[in-house]
């Protein structure tokens, strides 16, 4: 099952690729995808049948209960069918729904692919947070497909609409997931169900489950995103909002129905909400001009019809349920697709301009019409197979037969969806009508040629409604392992065309009259629903509902966000007095008392770091009373250097490198941003504000030190790092602990760490690059030399130290650092290269071979300029940090694919020519992928803070060359600026 969700994530990753070369033509090879899935399903058929599962389980955070646990009953294989199914078909109706050269059809592709994968993969769940993984994708998916044409705001909005409907119920569905497994001692969904919990806590969590089921099964009051989704190109329509991710809710139902139907409030909520559903869904589409928004209404009609039969909770309902979702799926997917059909081929949805369609496209006119009889509950169509167990179960409800449902109660139920379904008839007769029929006083539309392949989706679709309605008792047999969970009514109910003259076929026939007066009456319901609108909608009280929080958002954001950086820090700086320094000076006074732990102070360990205690504490001192930048620049590194010296007196050498590289980068990264600011700080008078900031220094700098110190006397347990050397050694098979527990016992930490120097990284090439990294990279023939320069000494092929400086003016230049710069450059980046390998066991690793790398670009950029820094990497930052979080994330998971667990470390011997033995560890992929991010952090860095500053004082030194008037420079600067021109 694993395998098969994972070939979706690969053809979808492929799909955009793919499409590049053959277009349109993708989408019939990844058809081949789901279709391998439904051959898979349909292999473990007898399985399902006999009441087994099929089930793997794949270890992925057992010490979190995260297993990948993964079971297929006959629920699950019944949607699997569907989601695979109907998938296929409609991958491969997109060949010819777009035409050739469509945009954004290869990421369209690749978007469809992954979301069946991830239905896939959340109907085969059998863990309560990997199915909410794959829940939470499925609506990402959809935000992108619903969102398919990003320049239309329509589409904008609608996917923005239900990407915050579903995710705020999912968001509840997770808490309910966590209260349920909490109290039922298990993640697992057939741990749950085979000993349901009780209690109040479980209801909430019940409760919190069904907001994530109504929400993403478009149950009122939420249901206004269905309709709204319609801006989707209509194979998005047909699949999600027909026969896959709108049925997620009623799975998740399904699911629980066996075990928690008997929970205060199920019935309650489920039928009353359900059965309104039905009602607003199917009046709504009574008046509806476009056809597929009509479709759109009668499909959060049929959601609440199916959401009150899963809910029930017998074993009738269930058999009537799930056969009516089947249904569901196959006749709403095929009307989607016969309107597809229409728009594509006339131009236009709306029925009043619709006419003599059926005549000239009459295979897709009886395909629709097929499908339309189904969702009626015509016989002998599946769809009244279904309608008629329906009945019977509605019936059982009426008289008292379900435990929890008052009679009264099931009699409204009845009730409510007999009308619900009259509405079905009413507007299902209007579609047909207004979709094919010859209507008096209309021209005839016209009507492009239909290609074969176009048709045959849903002509299937509906041939095999009809040929299903004739399987009522392969159906009943293949839906009754489910059925048999739930409580049996007093009669032993199936799935069949004919009961007898019963109740049932009386309530049908009722419905289907009442039905077809309802479309004669259609000009008079139209206007009765014109007089009758409700003044206020679930879509407004939405778009209120974000209207003011987007209003909130700005006035919050206005309050707080003062554009004061000192402001800002000093907030920061007072929550920590006052919330941690409270609970320190609490602690400090039950020390005193004698309650606590009392504080040990080893003064030093060696006579040296007092020494270097005192110069870092001078140099601190020095730094507060300098007046110049530069100069307190300076100074504060001296305290950042005295801090790696401290670390190589303790006996920490790898730590202590660490620290000296990142002082080096961070003193030069402060020098290149100097030039840009005065030279001197404010000289004016001290005001009492400063007074106070002083105080509140001193006092977070004494917090610290008194949280240092508590945290190390307050020790009770032996730390866990104790273990780590040896650890090291037995599983990550180094000596140097400190980088083995970098890149592998707390690889996950690290990961974290550079996503955290990604986002950093990107944070400042949208706030700089405005139009892109790459754009501002020129290598040194590309541009033109300034004045004094020897252009017969600059030509090129000349051999030179560095190409960069060529195109320095000579007073800029300096002739000894170039060659030393040519001299240490490659020395220094192959010791990085070493530090890179030899960091498993020596002091070194990623972080450090990064930092030394970039120390050496550093130097190019010093000696040559911005040119310079461009020869020496003529690569977008980007690109290296992306590849960088890609190898860390594939070295990851590559143990995976050869049965081991993510981030899990391998070592291997292998003997090589005049090098010998050398011992090698898969974790070095890990370290590469830290190497690429830090170096391309610090090229970011650079090419901001160096090269368009650079750019900036050039410019500025030209304008008051030429005396430009300094407010036009200013106004100048700004501007282009703005355009980040190269």
């Amino acid at each position: 099952m694993l395998l098969l969700v994972l070939c979706h994530a690969v053809a979808a990753l492929l799909a955009p690729f793919v499409a590049g070369r053959i277009g349109r033509w993708v989408f019939l090879p990844l058809a081949l995808v789901p279709t391998a899935t439904v051959v898979w399903a349909l292999t473990h058929t007898r399985t399902v049948l006999d009441g087994d599962r099929v089930t793997q389980r794949v270890t992925w955070v057992p010490d979190l209960g995260m297993d990948i646990d993964l079971s297929m009953g006959a629920l699950q294989w019944l949607l699997v069918l569907v989601v695979a199914g109907i998938g296929a078909l409609v991958l491969a109706y997109c060949t010819w729904y777009f035409r050739a050269g469509s945009p954004h059809l290869a990421s369209f592709a690749g978007h469809l692919t992954a979301f069946m994968g991830a239905m896939l993969g959340l109907v085969v769940s059998d863990n309560l947070l990997v199915l909410f993984v794959f829940w939470e994708l499925t609506t990402v998916f959809s935000f992108l497909l619903i969102g398919f044409d990003p320049g239309k705001r329509a589409s904008r909005l609608a996917a923005l609409q239900a990407l915050v409907v579903t995710t705020l119920g999912g968001l509840a569905m997770l808490v309910g997931f966590l209260v349920l497994g909490h109290e039922a001692g298990t993640l697992s969904i057939s741990g749950l169900l085979a000993d349901p919990p009780r209690g109040t806590a479980v209801t909430v969590g019940v409760m919190l489950v069904l907001l994530g089921a109504l929400s993403k099964s478009a149950q009122v009051p939420l249901h206004f995103w269905l309709p709204g989704a319609m801006a989707a190109p209509t194979p998005v329509s047909a699949y999600l909002h027909a026969a896959s991710m709108v049925k997620a809710g009623l799975f998740l139902v399904s699911v629980l129905a066996p075990g928690f139907s008997t929970v205060p409030g199920w019935h309650l909520v489920l039928l009353t909400l359900g059965t309104l559903t039905m009602l607003v869904g199917g009046w709504r589409a009574l008046r509806q001009i476009d056809i597929k928004l009509l479709l759109a209404y009668g499909t959060v009609s049929q959601l609440g019809f199916l959401m009150v039969l899963l809910s029930i909770g017998s074993r009738t309902a269930a058999l009537a349920g799930l056969g009516l979702l089947l249904a569901h799926a196959m006749f709403k997917a095929t009307l989607f697709l016969c309107v597809g059909i229409v728009d594509t081929l006339t131009g236009t949805r709306d029925l009043h301009k619709l006419s003599g369609v059926g005549r000239q496209l009459p295979v897709v006119a009886v395909a629709a019409t097929l499908a339309g009889l189904s969702m009626v509950g015509f016989p002998p169509l599946l769809g009244f197979i279904a309608k008629e167990t329906m009945w019977a179960a509605l019936l059982e409800l009426a008289h008292g037969e379900t435990a929890g449902v008052p009679s009264y109660a099931g009699w409204l139920v009845l009730a409510g969806l007999a009308v619900g379904s009259t509405f079905t008839v009413g507007y299902t007769a209007r579609f047909v009508w207004g979709a094919f029929a010859t209507k008096p006083g209309v021209e005839p539309t016209e009507v492009r040629p239909l290609a074969a392949g176009f048709a045959a989706p849903p002509v299937v679709l509906a041939l095999a409604g009809l040929v299903l309605g004739f399987a009522g008792a392969a159906l009943t047999t293949a839906i009754a392992p489910y059925a048999d969970t739930l409580v049996a009514g007093e009669h032993e109910e199936y799935l069949a065309l004919w009961h007898g003259w019963e109740l049932p076929l009386l309530f049908s026939a009722l419905t289907l009259l009442a039905g077809a007066g309802l479309f004669a009456a259609r000009d008079r319901v139209c206007h009765l629903q014109a007089r009758t609108h409700p003044p206020v909608s679930a879509e407004q009280v939405y778009r209120a509902a974000m209207r003011a929080v987007d209003r909130s958002a700005i006035e919050v954001t206005g309050f707080v966000q003062r554009g004061s950086v000192t402001t800002y820090l000093t907030v920061v700086l007072v929550v920590v007095l006052a919330v941690p320094g409270s609970a320190l000076v609490a602690a400090l006074v039950s020390s005193l008392g004698g309650d606590g732990p009392g504080i040990d102070v080893v003064a030093w360990d060696r006579a040296a770091q007092p020494v270097v205690g005192v110069i870092m504490l001078a140099a601190a001192v020095m730094t507060v009373r300098s007046r110049r930048r530069l100069r307190a620049v300076i100074l504060a590194g001296i305290t950042g250097y005295g801090c790696a010296l401290l670390f190589l007196v303790h006996g920490a050498p790898d730590i202590a490198m660490t620290q000296v590289l990142v002082e080096t980068v961070t003193l030069v990264v402060f020098v290149l941003v100097l030039r840009r600011l005065p030279e001197y700080f404010t000289d004016r008078p001290l005001r009492p504000v400063r007074y106070a900031r002083m105080a509140l220094a001193a006092g977070v700098g004494v917090a610290v030190a008194g949280f240092l110190l508590v945290a190390g006397s307050g020790r009770t347990a032996e730390p866990i790092s104790s273990q780590f050397a040896k650890a090291a050694y037995d599983f990550g098979y180094g000596r140097n602990v400190v980088n083995v527990t970098l890149v592998d016992i707390r690889a996950w930490d690290t990961f974290g760490e550079i996503s955290v120097l990604v986002v950093a990284a990107t944070g400042v090439a949208s706030l700089i690059f405005l139009d892109s990294r790459s754009s501002g990279i020129r290598r040194v023939f590309d541009v033109p030399y300034p004045e004094g320069v020897d252009r017969q000494a600059a030509r090129p092929g000349r051999r030179v130290w560095l190409p960069g400086p060529r195109t320095l003016s000579p007073e800029r230049r300096s002739i000894v650092f170039e060659v030393v710069t040519r001299l240490l450059f490659p020395t220094v980046v192959v010791f990085s290269i070493y530090l890179l390998i030899a960091g498993h066991n020596l002091p070194g690793g990623g972080f450090a071979a990064g930092m030394v790398t970039g120390l050496a670009l550093m130097v190019r950029y010093l000696a040559g300029g911005r040119y310079e820094l461009d020869e020496a990497a003529p690569v977008d930052a980007g690109v290296l940090i992306g590849t960088g979080l890609f190898v860390a994330a594939l070295s990851g998971l590559g143990p995976v694919a050869f049965g081991g667990s993510v981030l899990q470390t391998a070592d291997v011997y292998v003997d090589l020519p005049l090098l010998g033995e050398i011992h090698l560890v898969s974790s070095i992929g890990f370290d590469i992928g830290v190497y690429l991010v830090v170096v391309g952090l610090v090229l970011d860095l650079l090419r901001t803070f160096g090269s368009r500053l650079d750019r900036q004082i050039l410019r500025a030194e030209r304008e008051a060359a030429e005396g430009v008037d300094s407010e036009d420079s200013r106004s100048r600067e700004r501007r282009e600026r703005a355009e980040v021109s190269g």
